[in-house]
């Protein structure tokens, strides 16, 4: 038996006046996902516990089986394993987004414009960090390069308890009252807006009418992680494929084999169709589990765009979902496959909420009664716990 899992971060929403009052996932044009719905047990999961702030570290730990209560450290910690950054004892991580700020005179007068600096590639936010680095890398501070607008920040020393704002909670909205809680984080956010103003890639950008790194933002913070392997807690090899430093580091932490596909962006842009060869190609090399993880859904969420995460929608059926389900059935394999979010990202919000998410798992050897079309009201077989889906997966 070969394991599929299609996690589409950020899919589910709320009817949408654009698409004549549908979700996205009601009004994109699926139909490889639908045909194998309608023989899918289908379910509504809560992926992430009451403790935990809706984020997709939380959620996507818990359908991989391990309990957010229990291993969830923080974001940035999980982030770390990814680039290969080991955190000690002493030691807090942050995630390190390059933002666009607008508005102008004191920092705390200004505008979250764009938490991601117009999706900024990852060679020219590579300058940028570097940069960060030059002014501000000491013995106690060290900034890591990660992937697009996603970086790392350490600080050690510093152990306390903080107060940070995701800065997709607070698109097109004042950063007043919701600056850092430490005097540290805030001064180097103040600093790297002075330093950046005129950097080379900001004025190359600005003169492309694109959107600037104003500054740096600091959220996410977290201490050293550890999980038990992947293979040794379920029993099957297991393997990650992803563009985002996050769901990558969890594979890391698992001992899982993280699978690295060329010219995958974590937006609607990415490279589906590698990400999808590399997948067959992992069932094909032993593999018993694959964790395709696509980020398209949540970035147009985050955007507030209703037709592009529509889009995205169709492109994970007809790049990932059609080809991987071929190739089971070219084989003659039995295979389940599990396609969900990790947790909804409206466009009406433009971030993450915590409602139960809709998730069908199909099996290859059963015909059951599912539904008709894939959608968040389709589902209604409540699982309180997103950690209960690895078992529900595995049985047979």
């Amino acid at each position: 038996m070969k394991y599929a899992v299609v996690l589409a971060d950020g899919m589910a929403d709320y009817p949408i006046a654009e698409l004549g009052n549908k979700t996205p996932m009601e009004y994109a044009k699926k139909p490889n996902i639908d045909a194998l719905c309608k023989d899918s047990d289908l379910y509504l999961v809560k992926t992430v516990p009451d403790s935990k702030s809706p984020g997709s570290d939380v959620a996507n730990l818990a359908v991989m089986g391990y309990d957010p209560e229990v291993y969830h450290k923080g974001r940035s910690s999980i982030e770390a394993a990814s680039i290969g950054v080991e955190l000690g004892d002493n030691d807090t991580s942050f995630r390190t987004n390059l933002v666009t700020l607008s508005g102008s005179g004191e920092y705390e007068s200004l505008t979250m414009k764009d938490y991601s600096a117009g999706e900024i590639s990852t060679e020219e936010a590579a300058k940028i960090v570097e940069t960060l680095k030059e002014h501000f890398n000491s013995e106690n501070i060290h900034f890591y390069t990660g992937v697009s607008y996603r970086h790392l920040m350490v600080l050690t020393g510093d152990d306390r308890q903080y107060n940070l704002t995701p800065p997709h909670d607070i698109s097109g909205k004042p950063v007043k009252g919701h600056l850092p809680d430490s005097d540290i984080l805030l001064d180097l956010m103040k600093k790297s807006r002075e330093i950046l103003k005129d950097h080379p890639v900001n004025i190359k950008r600005r003169a492309e009418g694109k959107n600037t790194v104003d500054s740096i933002w600091f959220w996410g913070e977290g201490k050293r992680s550890a999980l038990p392997p992947f293979e040794e807690k379920n029993g099957i090899k297991g393997a990650v494929i992803s563009a985002v430093d996050l769901v990558k580091g969890i594979g890391h932490l698992g001992k899982m084999n993280v699978i690295d596909v060329p010219n995958v962006t974590g937006t609607i842009t990415t490279n589906f169709d590698g990400k999808a060869q590399a997948a067959v190609k992992a069932f094909n090399d032993g593999y018993d589990y694959v964790y395709i993880h696509l980020e398209a859904p949540d970035e147009c969420g985050h955007q507030g765009q209703a037709l592009e995460k529509a889009r995205s929608i169709e492109l994970i059926d007809e790049k990932i979902v059609a080809p991987v389900v071929k190739a089971f059935r070219d084989k003659g394999e039995d295979f389940k496959i599990m396609i969900m979010p990790d947790h909804p990202t409206p466009v009406s919000v433009r971030t993450h909420t915590r409602d139960a998410v809709p998730c069908m798992i199909y099996d290859s050897r059963k015909v059951q009664n599912g539904a008709a079309c894939f959608t968040e009201k389709a589902c209604s077989n409540f699982v309180p716990s997103g950690t209960e889906l690895m078992k529900i997966l595995l049985n047979s």
